[in-house]
């Protein structure tokens, strides 16, 4: 039965409710999926996202059957039926290696992080791990179980993963982003799963001329830091408050709040102009 917080989910394009059973599995080892936020009724950012979805099924060696366009109307099919307004809608694609393609679109329980998160910043762990194909979006259940064992434990809201050389990656769900002086760092596009959210902040930074370089930062760099911050599809822009015991002044720093303003910007005249 599907995980579904809406009464209705769809496969294949044809509307099922979600207390009917579905021979469906989201653990298919041959998979990649994307998730989309809706704000008020409308997907965020969708163009960006089915495009990131058909690239990670390229990088895995293989070409989704269904056109783009289809797929969208899908998506409208869902919200509509579900009468969605804010919430996080789910695309899996599985069984890439048989000609019988499998999509399945539903809505997911979401979580917001609250207003005083984005005052206080959050805490992170450092958790040494990395993709074996970091540019494909591609479910991995085990490994997410464990991070998430681990956040419990620590008390802490995101995870940001150390590869063998010692350098910071990415996080767990997310993408990472470092202020160090005037500059701001983040992994080589080449090394991580390239978020929507983190293409934007790209955009914003060469937009608001503020020096951006794709360069990984080291374990032993994080108490040089002057800030640091998480960006996600569920989260936006979050700034971090600590990694580990080593703790930062992200809510104070002028550059990770200008880029939190504009990225809301961008949000706004995203969905005004649909």
């Amino acid at each position: 039965m599907i995980n579904s917080e809406g009464e209705y989910y769809v496969s294949n394009g044809t509307i099922y409710r979600t207390d009917q059973k579905k021979d469906f599995s989201e653990n298919n080892n041959i998979n990649v999926y994307e998730v989309i936020r809706v704000i008020n009724g409308k997907p965020l950012f969708l163009e960006q996202h089915l495009e990131r979805l058909f690239k990670s099924a390229e990088i895995l060696g293989f070409k989704l059957n269904i056109p783009k366009r289809k797929i969208v109307k899908d998506i409208k099919l869902l919200i509509e039926k579900n009468n969605c307004k804010n919430i996080n809608i789910k695309l899996i694609f599985s069984n890439l290696d048989n000609e019988d393609q499998n999509l399945i679109i539903f809505c997911v329980k979401s979580y917001y992080p609250d207003k005083q998160l984005y005052e206080t910043g959050i805490n992170t762990i450092i958790y040494y791990s990395e993709r074996e194909k970091p540019n494909a979006k591609v479910g991995n259940r085990k490994l997410r179980e464990k991070i998430n064992n681990e956040l419990k434990l620590k008390n802490a809201f995101e995870a940001l993963l150390v590869n063998k050389e010692g350098l910071i990656t990415e996080g767990s769900r997310s993408n990472i982003f470092f202020v160090k002086g005037d500059s701001i760092y983040t992994a080589p596009a080449s090394d991580v799963l390239l978020g929507v959210t983190r293409t934007v902040v790209v955009d914003i930074c060469k937009r608001l001329n503020i020096k951006i370089k794709e360069i990984c930062i080291k374990e032993s760099d994080i108490p040089c830091l002057d800030g640091a911050f998480m960006t996600g599809t569920s989260v936006n822009v979050l700034p971090i408050k600590s990694i580990e015991k080593y703790n930062l002044n992200s809510t104070y720093n002028s550059i990770i709040m200008k880029i939190i303003r504009e990225y809301d910007n961008s949000i706004n005249e995203y969905l005004y102009k649909k």
